[in-house]
């Protein structure tokens, strides 16, 4: 009788484990370095023991890339940038509409989540919520360039040597203000944009020589700012915020054509598998304990309505010795990507990339 009861004991224990693996899920995150640390992982699966996350690193080019190779399938969730959600999602249809009921939107950022709707809003259905938000500029060594005052002056001879940049599209386009170009108000007209990227293309070329190396990802260029290689380069603001936390003569400078202003959202690929999952990410991840958290991992702000006011002290400090209230005015925001311009701006790149230095 004992052996016919811990046998029907065993059976059950066996079919409740089994039963409890099928109803556990993965969330497949595609997300930026920093976007999915592992403390606030941790968090989240300790509220939600059914789902397991499963973190893939990327940028907005291979996130684009990787959706629009599978269909939009294999990953759940993934984080574009505003101006990547449009043109992509028109070319090659690789999101689903959210439901906007199922998302915390009353603790997001007013002007953030109109500013993301006015960019990823499709026949009526809108396919992003924001979930951090910064800006591209420079980053100084003060005590050793002073004077710097935008995206120019990585092209000043007075660096000669000393400066860095990302050859990615935002250096053309804080090239371009700096030349007094405004390539956004150039979007629509591609032939007047190549004329734009031609001149930009060729400044960039004829500075070569001022440029130490280029810059990959943060950790290259902290690297070379810590060390003193590099005194003047381009930078993600967060980065910047970084390091004014070991180094106070390390001050992200605000281009006075205005620093250009991103905001990462929150998109469901069209073939995810775990959108209640995705949901409910998105709702914790913009709770004010693990907001504190997410900031300090990316050092960005959260587009939540309080988010500076949750950035670690340190990081609140950088902001305030980089951004005044005119500057916050001044920010000039990507805006949506028409079809064919980033393989332009390829073209471009790789120009710049191939040249010698004039």
């Amino acid at each position: 009788m004992k052996t016919k009861f811990a046998l029907a004991a065993t059976t059950a224990l066996a079919l409740l484990v089994a039963s409890t693996a099928a109803q556990a899920e993965t969330l497949r995150l595609l997300t930026w370095g920093g976007y999915a640390p592992d403390n606030v992982i941790k968090l989240f699966e300790e509220a939600n023991p059914d789902i397991t996350v499963e973190v893939t690193l990327s940028n907005n080019e291979e996130m684009v890339a990787k959706l629009r190779a599978t269909g939009g399938a294999g990953y759940d969730l993934a984080q574009p940038s505003h101006d990547r959600i449009f043109a992509a999602q028109q070319e090659y249809n690789i999101y689903k509409p959210l439901d906007l009921s199922k998302i915390d939107t009353a603790s997001l950022a007013p002007n953030l989540l109109e500013g993301v709707k006015a960019n990823a809003t499709i026949d009526g259905a809108l396919y992003a919520v924001p979930h951090q938000w910064g800006t591209s500029g420079i980053v100084a060594d003060v005590s050793k360039a002073p004077d710097v005052k935008g995206w120019g002056d990585l092209c000043n001879p007075e660096y000669k040597g000393r400066t860095s940049m990302r050859l990615r599209r935002t250096i053309l386009l804080g090239t371009a203000f700096a030349l007094g170009k405004d390539p956004f108000a150039l979007y629509g007209d591609k032939a007047a944009y190549q004329t734009m990227l031609d001149e930009v293309t060729e400044k960039l070329i004829s500075c070569k020589d001022n440029v130490k190396t280029y810059w990959n990802g943060g950790d290259d260029l902290s690297t070379l700012l810590l060390s003193g290689e590099v005194v003047v380069s381009e930078a993600w603001d967060s980065t910047a915020f970084k390091l004014y936390g070991q180094n106070k003569n390390l001050v992200y400078v605000p281009p006075e054509t205005g620093a250009l202003a991103w905001i990462d959202t929150f998109v469901i690929p069209r073939k995810g598998e775990a959108d209640d999952a995705a949901y409910k990410w998105i709702n914790f991840v913009m709770k004010p304990e693990i907001v504190k958290l997410m900031s300090d991992s990316t050092g960005a702000i959260a587009a939540v309505s309080n988010g500076i006011d949750l950035l670690p002290d340190d990081k609140k400090a950088a902001v305030q010795a980089a951004f005044d209230e005119k500057d916050l005015a001044n920010l000039k925001f990507f805006a949506n990507i028409p079809a064919g311009l980033e393989d332009m701006e390829g073209k471009a790149l790789e120009r710049i990339k191939a040249a010698t230095s004039n």
